[in-house]
């Protein structure tokens, strides 16, 4: 699956921004690589999305409403989200290291819960 390709490879490119010390570039991988997770669901399920919020509200209605996705992770889809904006548009915001090796962490295991849902519902 093409999404899923892609949210590996940001991954990577996110662990890679981390060691290098650009902490703004892995916190935006690191949500590319959620954000393409999330996206690998909507195709599967033959749709493509209008905005980076509605596949947070897709997941929402169409998954956690029925129990077959905790809605914790599109919370952190949606914090990520948000974040992301912040670092790439606002004047005052600076990813930390921390935020940037947690933003890293949960991308690796919102990928394997993507993974798992994609198994689930095949």
């Amino acid at each position: 699956m093409n999404s899923i390709r892609m949210a590996e490879e940001w991954l990577k490119e996110a662990e890679r921004s981390l060691s290098a010390g650009a902490l703004n570039s892995s916190l935006l991988c690191s949500y590319l690589s959620m954000f393409h997770s999330a996206r690998a669901i909507l195709f599967r399920d033959g749709y493509r999305e209008k905005s980076h919020y509605c596949i947070a509200r897709y997941l929402e209605e169409v998954y956690a409403k029925k129990g077959l996705l905790e809605m914790k992770w599109i919370d952190l889809l949606d914090h990520y989200r948000d974040l992301r904006h912040a670092s790439q548009y606002s004047t005052e915001s600076f990813v930390t290291e921390e935020e940037a090796k947690s933003a890293l962490d949960t991308a690796k295991e919102f990928l394997e819960r993507m993974k798992r849902l994609l198994e689930a519902i095949g």
